[in-house]
Order: structure tokens, then C-alpha cells, then sequence
């Protein structure tokens, strides 16, 4: 397996084409420039996020007041937020609970079907959900996948991350520069 994957990553390493999977919906620097009102007005209701580096820094444990502050302004436009992460349920639980937002751990982004069995679980229409994540590998393909608008922002502090992302990363910086220099990271409209 793990082979697979070390073949299947390396091909962002020589200019292989980007896959549609691979492709955000849109882009932001960083994920507490997303005008909430501006998902409201396009219909969406349900959103989702990262937790590491894109709600806060991964080495960050508990709710930064940049991220309470986000948090209000969604809450405010009616969005209904929740964390879907890969990270463990005891640390994904307790930022959650002192953000007060609901969350999911283990999502296994990049694989799609724990995100579809949410979204129907929950009674929203793909339509109505977004995920917002930092990277690639993950979040997009997974949001992709499970055919929900994807936002790709920026890693808030990538200087700190754990292994299995910094290997990530590696693969992620050469799609990033592909998808800007193609002119493919755009904010909503």
C-alpha cells in the first residue's frame, strides 16, 4: 500500500496532468477570509472544516480567539459548522467542544464515503455543503469525491505539522503552483 501511494504521489513531482479531483472549487488565503454571508447568499448551509491549519495551527490545542471570532460571523449568516478531521477524537473533541461546534474525527479524507454518509445523515443535499480545508491530498480530493464544493486556503502555520503531512506537503506545493500558474485558484463568485 504504501508503495502505492509513494507512486501514485510522486506523479505531481513531473509535471503530470492535474486530475479533476485535484481541483478546488474555489480558493482563499486563508480561511478566515471567506465572507460567510457570500456562502449564505449562494445557498450553502452546512460547512465544513479542517481542523489543522485551517481553523487553527496544528500545534494549536484549544480555540484561538481569530478562530471564535469566525466562528460568530458563520454562526451569524446561519451556517451550520462542524469539523470533519482525520485527527483523533480526543483532540478534535475537546477544541470542538470549546469552540462550540459540533465535529467528526477519522474522516479518512481523502476517501469520500464517511463525508457522503454524513451529509446524508445530517439531511443536506450535496448542493448545500462545503468543506474548506488546506490541503490537497485530503480535503479537496475527499470534498471532491463526495461531490461538495471545495475551498483550498493556505496552511496557517505548516512550519509545524506532523510527519504524514509534512509528506503531504511535498506533493501539495507542486499541484499548488500548477493550479495557480493554470490560474485554477479563484475565490467564489
Amino acid at each position: 500500500m504504501f508503495c502505492f501511494l509513494l507512486a501514485y504521489n510522486a506523479c505531481a513531482l513531473y509535471n503530470f496532468p492535474m486530475r479533476k479531483n485535484e481541483i478546488p472549487s474555489a480558493y482563499y488565503e486563508c480561511s478566515r477570509d471567506i465572507d460567510p454571508n457570500m456562502l449564505a447568499r449562494h445557498g450553502y448551509k452546512l460547512i465544513l472544516f479542517d481542523l489543522d491549519n485551517t481553523l487553527d495551527p496544528y500545534a494549536v490545542k484549544e480555540p484561538t480567539e481569530e478562530a471564535k471570532a469566525m466562528k460568530e460571523r458563520f454562526v451569524s449568516a446561519s451556517l451550520r459548522l462542524m469539523i470533519a478531521s482525520n485527527n483523533k477524537g480526543k483532540r478534535v473533541g475537546h477544541y470542538a467542544d470549546l469552540l462550540g461546534i459540533e465535529y467528526r474525527c477519522w474522516m479518512l479524507k481523502p476517501f469520500a464515503f464517511r463525508l457522503r454518509k454524513l451529509i446524508k445523515k445530517l439531511g443536506y443535499k450535496k448542493e448545500e455543503v462545503v468543506l474548506i480545508g488546506d490541503q490537497i491530498q485530503t480535503d479537496v480530493k475527499a470534498g471532491n469525491r463526495a461531490g461538495i464544493t471545495t475551498i483550498l486556503v493556505e496552511p496557517l502555520d505548516p512550519s509545524i505539522e506532523p510527519p504524514w503531512t509534512r509528506w503531504n506537503r511535498r506533493f501539495d506545493k507542486p499541484k499548488r503552483a500548477k493550479l495557480k500558474e493554470q490560474g485554477l485558484l479563484k475565490p467564489l463568485e
